[in-house]
């Protein structure tokens, strides 16, 4: 067996629970990489990625280079003597950097590979209506997410799980498939199968066109959308009402399959619950977010607020 000297690589919470489980394990880890340091919200107070948070709680050495090709960060990288680097939600390394240590390097992705490469698996699982999802171990190579596999663990997904949710229930299934990984690796006996070469379901970034609810879609779609994206980034509609219009955002709703005669996108109030008509149904929001206001349950964003029987989500 050969001792591992791990250098981890990784930014946001879904890594942090990775981080924690290699260290809980007793893995020698001789570094943490991660983003930068960068100046967030109004007060532009500085903002440390979760994984810095971590690594500093726990002493260890911590790396933040702006340039991943730069010569001061490859020495500096190479003098850590590292002989494998693990990779969990991080950014693409140039060949130089992952090729470096004797025994490679492995990412953890968010999916069954070679479904959902790209930025936003667990999301996009979730907003196509999938029933099961995982995660995959693979070495790096030159492309995004396209390695050869080492280890596959499957879950399924539950029909009104949140994007949150499954992330947690993910990041612990990861931690688990990494140590299985380091194992494999510190004994030698990895075995490892080619992706295909050909693309499968793509995990886009999200954006503003990605992310806005289409009300001509079925219920089931909308309603996938929107647990697909809570708790964030969030979908969002823009709702009219006479001279009013908002920008607003659904995190919770349910969806109703139901013949109608609204068009699709009307809003529709009592005192206690919103409707929005869609081709088949409607979707009943459950919490809903104003411009500039908290995310409110429905009810008690109808005490304070009136719409009129023309408002229209567009």
């Amino acid at each position: 067996m050969e001792k591992l000297r791990i250098v981890f690589m990784g930014t946001p919470d879904f890594a942090v629970g990775i981080l924690d489980t290699i260290y809980k394990n007793n893995y020698e880890i001789v570094a943490v990489i991660t983003a930068p340091d960068k100046p967030a919200g109004r007060g532009q107070k500085i903002n440390k990625s979760a994984v810095k948070l971590y690594a500093e709680e726990k002493n260890l050495k911590v790396l933040q280079p702006t340039n991943l090709k730069a010569d001061d960060f490859l020495e500096e990288l190479k003098s850590l003597n590292a002989n494998l680097q693990v990779v969990v939600a991080f950014r693409m390394l140039p060949k130089v950097v992952w090729d470096m240590p004797k025994l490679g390097t492995f990412n953890l992705h968010a999916s069954l590979l070679p479904d959902y490469r790209g930025a936003a698996p667990i999301n996009w699982a979730i907003i196509n209506g999938e029933e099961k999802t995982g995660v995959s171990t693979f070495f790096i190579d030159e492309k995004i997410d396209t390695g050869a596999i080492i280890l596959k663990q499957e879950t399924t997904i539950g029909a009104q799980e949140t994007a949150g949710e499954l992330h947690d229930r993910l990041m612990v299934l990861g931690a688990e498939t990494v140590v299985e990984t380091l194992k494999l690796i510190e004994k030698g006996t990895v075995e490892t199968v080619l992706q295909p070469t050909e693309d499968g379901k793509t995990a886009y970034k999200l954006n503003r066109d990605n992310c806005k609810i289409n009300f001509n879609a079925p219920s089931v779609t909308v309603y996938n959308l929107i647990r697909g994206l809570n708790p964030y980034p969030s979908a969002y509609t823009i709702l009219i009402d006479e001279t009013n219009e908002w920008n607003i955002k659904i995190h919770d709703a349910h969806f109703i399959i139901e013949n109608h005669n609204y068009e699709p996108g009307s809003f529709l109030t009592d005192k206690k619950t919103i409707r929005i008509a869609t081709t088949d149904g409607f979707i009943e929001v459950l919490s809903i977010q104003f411009p500039g206001k908290k995310k409110m349950k429905t009810a008690e964003l109808l005490n304070g607020m009136q719409f009129s029987d023309n408002a229209k989500c567009i």
